[in-house]
């Protein structure tokens, strides 16, 4: 903090990492590269490689003031029917942006492989789920069969952030209903936009949702005017020119990769890897969701 600035200083988290995890270099070159014609990525201010300053490398941002929602809009926010859904409709106006942005004109060519990646993620998640699975977990491999039977060919590439969801905007304090930007961009990469998608659809909890679904819900999509699954993919789909047939199939890989993410941090529990009693409610939740993906498959949801 400065008298006139504020700064966040990101670095990797403390312990070991798995070596392609947290590259603090490429999460600074996508942000600095995207800022020009993606407004809502903060300033990045400096990059340092050199590990012998903090052990480690690290970049600095500028620090955008603002409110983060969490499971409920913060105490003394509350917004109207007509705010919700402004809220709702801007939430996913960014998503589309960023998904329209010329990634060749942007100098990001080099982010992703692109081409392929529908295939990859499946084959890619069901391994995960399969390495990272505990005794005490449903198997998931007939909704794996279903995925591999029915992969889409892929709509086209562009920059997918691969973690957009209403905890990681930073809404105008002044005025809750518009995001002044948008956080987290460590999994950013080239894909499928209808995959990313797919994944921010799967945090997606309606106000009229189960009660199961409801233990899961960690973002305010339940709150007067917000639009429910069904119409948030004719909004989406409609704004990207894409046809919503078969749409069936990025509903399932969201919920079961968001499954397979919180299994792998179970696993961890499980073995005694942490202790955080936070993680313990994750099994649940991946049962939970593994019946979510059958919902879907029998036309429940």
């Amino acid at each position: 903090s400065f008298d006139n600035k504020e700064y966040i200083l990101r670095r990797p988290p403390f312990g070991k990492k798995a070596k392609s995890a947290h590259d603090m270099g490429r999460e600074y070159r996508v942000m600095k590269k995207l800022k020009p014609v993606f407004p809502y990525v903060p300033d990045m201010v400096g990059f340092c490689e050199d590990e012998s300053v903090l052990g480690c490398e690290f970049y600095v941002m500028e620090r955008l003031i603002g409110i983060i929602p969490r499971a409920n809009m913060p105490d003394g926010v509350n917004l109207t029917a007509e705010q919700g859904r402004l809220l709702c409709e801007n939430f996913w106006d960014r998503l589309i942006e960023l998904h329209k942005v010329d990634y060749k004109a942007a100098g990001l060519e080099d982010l992703g492989k692109g081409e392929g990646y529908v295939v990859r993620q499946i084959e890619g998640w069901s391994k995960r789920y399969r390495d990272a699975k505990t005794p005490d977990m449903p198997d998931y491999e007939d909704i794996m069969a279903w995925l591999h039977a029915n992969m889409p060919a892929q709509v086209g590439v562009c920059v997918i952030h691969n973690d957009y969801r209403l905890d990681n905007v930073v809404l105008d304090p002044n005025d809750p209903t518009q995001l002044i930007g948008v956080l987290d961009w460590e999994m950013a990469t080239l894909g499928d936009p209808l995959m990313d998608f797919g994944n921010t659809l799967a945090y997606w909890i309606e106000a009229g949702d189960p009660e199961s679904m409801q233990f899961q819900r960690r973002q305010p999509s339940h709150i007067p005017g917000m639009m429910t699954r069904a119409e948030v993919v004719d909004y989406y789909c409609d704004k990207m020119n894409l046809s919503t047939d078969n749409f069936l199939f990025y509903q399932v890989y969201g919920v079961f990769r968001l499954g397979v993410i919180l299994q792998q941090i179970y696993y961890r529990f499980y073995h005694g890897q942490t202790k955080d009693q936070r993680f313990a409610s994750f099994g649940k939740m991946v049962q939970l969701l593994e019946q979510q993906c059958r919902d879907l498959l029998k036309g429940k949801l």
